[in-house]
């Protein structure tokens, strides 16, 4: 997935169907104000443990605005040294997520991603919902429901790692690995990620059938 070998910028597409540039006028104890923002999808993002590993299934890809959030500051980014900045350094390690672009609930588009991203096929009435919350509120306010789900290797159905051209890796941790990844690491993972770890330690890891683990 680090195999980059060119990367450059032009105007974002009128037409793109994820992202549309927009400038919001309001007005605000009497004065008008604007703020520029992005309309984007509603997501969502899944918590799952793998009860055959005692282990949290999460996922690795490459991301190219984080890629370009390192280098941007660093030179030309239509000129890059890649020995420099080798794409590595963009690949983030995240919660099995998705986008909702389809006219399906949250929770039908959480069983689509568990099963494109990771590979196991899970009934609907295995996600239990963690949380509702805002993403980006300060370029797009965007909607976004975690889920929790357990899964075992029988429900394995496919070796995941995305639909179409996506390049995605699985991996799991075991809970003391998915813990020391919060203890003051730095590391290329969205605050969903962070927070879904934490919900885990803290919600589920109080049952002894985690805590033994």
């Amino acid at each position: 997935m680090d195999k980059v070998t060119k990367m450059w910028t032009g105007p974002l597409p009128v037409d793109s169907p994820y992202i549309k540039a927009k400038r919001l006028y309001y007005i605000q104890d009497g004065k008008e104000k604007n703020w520029d923002l992005l309309q984007v999808h509603d997501s969502v993002s899944i918590i799952i443990y793998n009860k055959s590993n005692k282990s949290l299934v999460f996922v690795k890809q490459f991301r190219p605005p984080v890629y370009y959030g390192i280098v941007s500051n660093c030179g030309d980014i239509n000129n890059i040294d890649f020995e420099k900045f080798p794409p590595k350094l963009a690949i983030t390690l995240e919660l099995c997520a998705g986008i909702v672009d389809k006219n399906k609930s949250f929770k039908e588009i959480a069983k689509e991603e568990v099963l494109e991203e990771c590979g196991y096929e899970v009934p609907l009435d295995s996600l239990e919902s963690v949380l509702k919350f805002r993403c980006n509120v300060g370029t797009s306010g965007a909607e976004q429901e975690m889920f929790f789900c357990e899964v075992t290797e029988e429900q394995k159905v496919n070796k995941g790692g995305g639909i179409d051209d996506e390049i995605i890796e699985v991996v799991e941790y075991s809970i003391p690995e998915a813990a020391a990844l919060i203890q003051g690491s730095v590391i290329n993972s969205p605050p969903s990620f962070l927070f879904g770890v934490l919900w885990f330690l803290n919600n589920k890891c109080t049952n002894n059938e985690y805590k033994n683990n």
